[in-house]
């Protein structure tokens, strides 16, 4: 795919996070897709494959939130197989917390799917508010 058709589906997929639907990014995720989250928060670290991606990562992230994490974008950049979106997070946790985080996705795609997202975001305010995966 051109950069121009990975920005686009990343285009389409932030737009759907925006009405709190995860569903066209979980579609998109290779099944060896690897998340990478910046930082040294109990939730930073490497998951490897779209199966550890959703039992480790958002199954218990979103076990947190009353809804899911609306996302708006303000920004995406693209070139080759990778695209760059900016955006805000706002939801708010089961104990009544705000979660309103700021994010940098680096992503890569190959062949129309994710297969690699690295996460920037204001660790501090995940330290404050979101409880450890489970098991951590």
């Amino acid at each position: 795919m051109t950069a121009t058709e990975n920005k686009r589906l990343i285009q389409d997929i932030m737009d759907a996070r925006a009405r709190r639907d995860p569903n066209p990014f979980i579609a998109a995720m290779a099944d060896d897709f690897v998340w990478r989250i910046t930082g040294s928060t109990a939730w930073s670290g490497e998951y490897v494959g779209k199966a550890a991606v959703l039992e480790r990562l958002m199954k218990p992230l979103y076990r947190q939130f009353t809804a899911p994490n609306r996302l708006t974008t303000s920004r995406i950049i693209a070139e080759g197989e990778y695209v760059v979106a900016e955006c805000r997070g706002d939801t708010t946790t089961i104990a009544g917390e705000p979660y309103a985080n700021t994010y940098c996705f680096v992503m890569r795609l190959a062949d129309g799917k994710l297969r690699e997202l690295t996460e920037y975001m204001d660790t501090a305010l995940v330290e404050r508010v979101l409880r450890a995966p489970d098991g951590q």
